[in-house]
């Protein structure tokens, strides 16, 4: 009796997780289909709001039968339990990065590296480059982790801090907050700092505390959080042009059917770059705001990007990842 009460709760664990990651059955002859997709950022940040364009978009083209149920500031979890969830099939998605998905791929982290892509029209090309379908690929079947778009570019990220620099070595000392994962890490130590690994929602009471001298943002994030009201210096080193990853569990995604995959990764794409081309005319005028409110910028041409750009090399070199980067620029030729 104890094993057959053990095999029926067994039978309805699958069950509603099979119901979860497909949701109720639907009128015809299809399901319903829910995904709930989760972010890092605020509410006022201009993804969510293109995150909850692409889950509108998808419900008008799917008739409501596959939804999206959008979460901001990391309410489903940490980021890296969140990716587990999805590799272990739950019907979760996540805004996130290659450094993160590096951990599992690991030439794929090559994008959040120092000076690696540096406007849309090559994030637009290299999403299209065979050795990156690959590595798609390869997160995909080994990993449990598909891909749906890579169109979402925060843009360029800088050095916020209380402290101007011009050169690497201003860096030196310094602790700036940046995600865990190696390839943030490698960067942030190439270009001279001392690299802190620290959840987004930390990131204001660490720099009151002075746990942190610094971040490395780009200026929507920094704004939305009213990070300004405790660092207050802009250091445009530019040295990650930000590329974020809509990913979700693979099982969940092939479970779909055919054309509702297509509609999924499709408005993805649309959203992704939609929103990726606000931001990019958006960011003069935050930036402008921000000074107007006493922040100091430090622009790209009162910094020696020379120095930084040949210092960012020691992150690929030290992660092993030099040839996945010249594939990539092979590929762009550059």
């Amino acid at each position: 009796m104890k094993r057959t009460f053990v095999s029926v709760c067994i039978i309805l664990l699958v069950a509603s997780v099979a119901f979860g990651a497909g949701g109720k059955e639907g009128s015809g002859s299809k399901k319903g289909y829910n995904l709930m997709f989760s972010h890092a950022l605020t509410e006022n940040d201009p993804y969510h709001e293109a995150f909850l364009n692409w889950a509108s978009a998808v419900s008008e083209r799917t008739n409501g039968e596959l939804t999206i149920d959008v979460f901001a500031n990391s309410q489903l979890g940490a980021e890296e339990d969140v990716i587990e969830q999805m590799r272990v099939g739950a019907n979760i998605g996540h805004n996130t990065d290659s450094a993160r998905l590096g951990n599992y791929v690991p030439s794929i982290a090559v994008f959040n590296g120092p000076y690696m892509l540096e406007n849309m029209d090559e994030v637009k090309r290299a999403a299209e480059l065979s050795v990156v379908k690959g590595w798609e690929k390869e997160l995909e079947e080994k990993f449990g982790l598909k891909v749906l778009s890579f169109a979402y570019i925060q843009g360029h990220r800088n050095v916020i801090s209380n402290k101007p620099v011009f050169k690497p070595s201003d860096l030196s000392g310094q602790k700036l907050r940046t995600a865990g994962a190696p390839i943030w890490q490698e960067s942030i130590r190439a270009i001279g700092a001392t690299p802190v690994a620290m959840g987004r929602s930390e990131i204001y009471s660490a720099a009151q505390t002075k746990a942190i001298d610094g971040m490395e943002d780009v200026y929507t994030a920094y704004a939305a959080a009213q990070l300004d009201e405790v660092l207050k210096v802009v250091s445009e080193t530019n040295h990650i042009y930000l590329v974020n990853f809509s990913v979700c569990s693979a099982s969940w995604f092939n479970a779909l059917p055919a054309d509702f995959q297509k509609i999924l990764v499709e408005e993805a794409d649309r959203a992704g770059y939609e929103v990726s081309e606000k931001i990019q005319k958006e960011a003069e005028a935050i930036k402008a705001r921000l000074i107007q409110q006493g922040i100091r910028v430090i622009p790209n041409s009162e910094i020696d990007m020379d120095a930084f750009r040949k210092a960012g090399e020691k992150a690929y070199q030290m992660l092993g990842i030099t040839d996945a980067k010249n594939l990539v620029y092979q590929g762009l030729g550059k």
